[in-house]
Order: C-alpha cells, then structure tokens, then sequence
C-alpha cells in the first residue's frame, strides 16, 4: 500500500485517484499525528509526504517527520511534494534519506515514473535483504527441513517491520530462538531484546515487573526498579508463555499495547516507550477467547503475524542434524572429542515420539553422551538414558502421593509458621529472595 501524507484534501484525492488508476493500493491522511500512528502499525510500500502541513510553512515540521518515518520504517522509500521554492527543503529531505521529490504542480507522467522506479528498486532491495535475512537464520537455526524452511522465510519477511508476532508451538520447538532471529533481522538488532517469561510472574508483581516502580510506591521498593517494557525501549520485547497471563494482568498489558505508554508504581508522569511485541503460547489462545479466558482485543492485538512452528515428529529430517549439533556444543562446552552416532543409533533417534520436542532430544543426546563415555554412541546407549515425557512428569509424584509443588508449599508454609510470619527470615531459610517467596505464596495462595 502506497501513504499520501498531506493536509490539502483536494491534493489527497487526486493523488488516490492517480494512483489508484495505475493499480495501486492507496491510503492517506491529512497530517504527522494521523500518519505516525499508521506507521508505527503497519509497513507500506511508499510513502508520499507533503513538506509543509498548515501550522507552519517553514517545511521543518516536514523534516520532522520524515525522520520520525524513517525510524519507524527505514526501508520505506519516501517520496517528498514540495514547493517550487522549497526546493531547498526538498534537497535537505533527500540527504535525510528521502527516496526523491516533486514539485507542485506535478506532471501526472513524471510522479507516475518516481512511484514505480521507487518501487521497483526497494522490491529488489527487500528480496536481497530477506536472503541475507533467511541465511543468517540458517546459520542459527539448526534444520533443513521444508516445514522449518517455510517458517524461517515468513519470520524474515516480516523481520524488519514493526509487526507484532504470535509464534505457536508445543513447548521445546524453538520459540525464543524464532523471536531472537526475528529480533536481529529488524532494524532493531542493535537495541535490547528483552525476555518475559509471563508464567513466572504473578499477579501482585505483574506492574513492578513489566512497567517498574519508584522507590517507597510499596513497602519493600527500597530503590527506583527499570521495568521491561522501559528495557526494551526502540527495541523488542517477547512476551513468552503469554496464554498464562490472568485477565487483570491482560487488561494492564493491553493498555501499553495501545499506545505504548505506562506509568511505573508510585509514578503519575507518563513514560512511552517504542517497543516491538513479539509474543510466544503453546496454548490455544482461540479457544481460550471463546472460553472468556483470554481477551479478544488483547488476541487481536498481539498476532497480526501467526508464525506456527512445527513440532519435532512433523520435522523428523532434521534430527540428525540437531543430533550432531548438540554433540558438537556439548563437546565445546566439556573439552571432549565430539562422540559419533551409529547408524542404528540415529535411525533409533528418529522414531521416538519427543512430546518435548527440541528440548527432550537435546537433554537425551548430552545425558547420553556424558554417562556413556563412549567414542561412538550405540541405540542401546540412548535407550538406556531414554526418559520419556510422561515418564518424568510420574517421577514428579514422590512416594509420598505429594506433587513436588504440593512439597514446596507445605516447606513455604512451614517455614513462615517457623519464624512467625516473618518474610526476610523465612526467605533467608529457603534460600531465596523476598521477591521469589513472595512469588511463591501468590502462586500457592498462601496469605499471611
């Protein structure tokens, strides 16, 4: 889709009707305010900008925001329509990274030619640069496989927009790995790439957490705390495990999505920050809205981009690579020789059902390799070292008929019980921080 940018409505509709004629999906706005938020959303083609807007007609405020555009979208060729006698400007605009300019009045044949010479080169620019893209990810992201292939070439399409992404997948396909490649193929890759591990943050905590907080905005904020959005400033954010959110926390991180703005605990002044979403479920979020346990407008918010990864039995081609792979680091990490794998022995590899996917085959080829201690590893060396999923999640239940999370509350409660409800010395005696405890008694619901 090709912008018009002008505050003129006569020069708007010509300019959709010209383009429109020549085939071209068309949208406009009258001004900075209007296009700004277009462009934070959504990645066009080309972009045609008015240098003079009607509270000025000095042209800087055009200036202005031809930067603001080219940060949003710095490979979006912008066209400049100036003035005969703002050519000044015009040349000012270009060293600013504008594409080219026209002048009022236009000849209809020579803006014609600019739109699509702009077009087609930042069409041969955007091919070349989705290569680059799609090998770097290569390079990182173990797998030739068709099914993993398709993925990679979508997440370096949209790698340099500011597209918010929802990846898919069963836990241990890759998901982080998806979003850290999306991250570093965007113009991005030189600000942070922050992490948030959502099923991990309770509801109490979820504000200091995401937004901050001020020193004294509750009883234990001894100091000023940067939340993760503020981290992640002109960079990217993951919001992993974000099906795990409860509603309150979904209404609070709606709210940034918005307009990317929040306020830290004890804080009035408004911080904004310019932050990529990229989200990451292994649940099924649609269902979850028809269920009412996951907001609609928050759906709709964070996956304009669906990037669906594929478990490991869907991509079973790729395990000897990811097999010789985790040999490899493995070996790195621990000064051996790296260990070869028998022909029977990989054929083994490929028929297990990896309910953990990536992470399952990476525990049971590092597990193997160090117990064994064997130059070449055997079928029978994986199959004795062979813990299935299900396996592990019974082991998980002692003896006792207690889960391990049923154990870890009664030692919680017992040890608050010891120390009469003192927080500082009951964390002290498990061996955490008050942060953690408290994390923990939001999650077992264990009040005071």
């Amino acid at each position: 889709m090709i912008l018009i940018i002008d505050d003129d409505s006569s020069v708007r509709a010509s300019l959709s009707l010209l383009l429109r004629r020549a085939g071209y999906e068309v949208g406009a706005v009258p001004g900075p305010e209007e296009a700004l938020r277009l462009v934070r959303a959504e990645t066009f083609e080309l972009i045609l900008m008015d240098m003079n807007f009607s509270l000025a007609t000095t042209g800087e405020e055009g200036l202005v925001l031809l930067r603001q555009v080219k940060i949003f979208q710095p490979q979006t060729p912008v066209v400049l329509i100036t003035a005969w006698g703002s050519i000044r400007l015009a040349v000012q605009g270009m060293r600013a990274g504008a594409f080219d300019f026209v002048t009022k009045p236009w000849d209809n044949r020579a803006l014609l030619r600019i739109v699509r010479t702009a077009l087609e080169l930042h069409a041969e620019q955007e091919t070349s640069r989705q290569a680059d893209v799609l090998q770097d990810m290569s390079g990182k992201i173990v797998g030739r496989s068709a099914a993993l292939q398709d993925v990679l070439r979508l997440a370096a399409r949209i790698a340099p927009t500011n597209a918010p992404v929802l990846i898919l997948g069963e836990s241990g396909t890759g998901k982080e790995l998806i979003a850290e490649a999306i991250h570093e193929g965007s113009p991005r890759r030189d600000a942070p790439f922050v992490k948030v591990n959502l099923g991990g943050v309770s509801q109490t905590l979820f504000e200091s957490e995401m937004f901050g907080h001020r020193k004294g905005a509750f009883t234990d904020a001894f100091a000023d705390r940067v939340g993760r959005f503020e981290m992640a400033d002109h960079g990217t954010i993951f919001l992993d495990e974000i099906g795990e959110l409860d509603l309150a926390c979904q209404v609070k991180l709606l709210r940034v999505l918005q307009d990317q703005t929040f306020e830290p605990l004890g804080d009035s002044r408004p911080r904004k920050v310019d932050v990529r979403i990229v989200s990451a479920t292994n649940r099924d979020l649609a269902q979850m809205v028809s269920a009412h346990a996951f907001r609609e407008d928050l759906f709709y918010r964070i996956n304009l981009i669906t990037i669906h990864l594929p478990a490991l039995r869907e991509r079973r081609e790729d395990i000897p690579l990811l097999v010789n792979h985790f040999i490899r680091r493995q070996a790195g990490l621990n000064g051996l020789a790296p260990a070869e794998v028998s022909s029977e022995a990989m054929e083994y590899l490929q028929r297990l059902p990896y309910s953990g996917n990536i992470r399952e085959l990476k525990n049971l080829v590092e597990r193997t390799m160090l117990v064994s201690g064997h130059d070449c590893l055997t079928a029978a060396d994986f199959e004795a070292n062979y813990r299935p999923a299900q396996a592990q999640a019974d082991a998980a239940v002692p003896a006792s008929g207690l889960t391990l999370e049923e154990m870890e509350r009664q030692t919680i409660v017992q040890a608050l019980r010891r120390h009469g409800g003192n927080v500082s010395q009951a964390a002290m005696q498990l061996g955490l921080t008050r942060a953690s405890l408290y994390r923990r008694m939001e999650k077992y619901g264990i009040r005071l």
